[in-house]
C-alpha cells in the first residue's frame, strides 16, 4: 500500500494536515523534507496523484497474480449493462 498525505515539521516532531485513514500502528513510513522556497503546490498535487497511481497499478498487478481477476469479455458485458450501450465487438473477447 502507498498513500501520500501531508505534514508539518515542527519541534522535532512530524504533525500531519490531514488524518491518514486505514493505517495501523507500526507502519513503516518515508518522510522526505520539502525546500520552502521551492514548492510549488499544484507540483506537489502532480507527484502525489503519479504515487497514487503507481499504487493503483501494483495493487492491480498484484489482484492479478493472486488470480483475481475476471475474462475481459465480462467486463465489457457487465459495462455495457451498467452504461446502456449497445453491444460493440471486440476482437479476442
Amino acid at each position: 500500500m502507498l498513500k501520500t498525505i501531508e505534514g508539518i515539521y515542527q519541534d522535532g516532531k512530524i504533525e500531519f494536515t490531514e488524518t491518514p485513514d486505514n493505517i495501523s500502528n507500526n507502519t513503516q513510513v518515508l518522510i522526505t523534507f520539502l525546500d520552502p522556497s521551492n514548492i510549488n503546490p499544484s507540483k506537489i498535487r502532480q507527484l502525489i496523484e503519479h504515487l497514487e497511481t503507481v499504487a493503483g497499478i501494483q495493487q492491480g498487478l498484484d489482484e492479478l497474480n493472486s488470480g483475481q481477476s475476471r475474462p475481459l469479455a465480462d467486463f465489457i458485458q457487465e459495462m455495457q449493462q451498467k452504461y446502456d450501450i449497445s453491444s460493440l465487438n471486440y476482437p479476442n473477447c
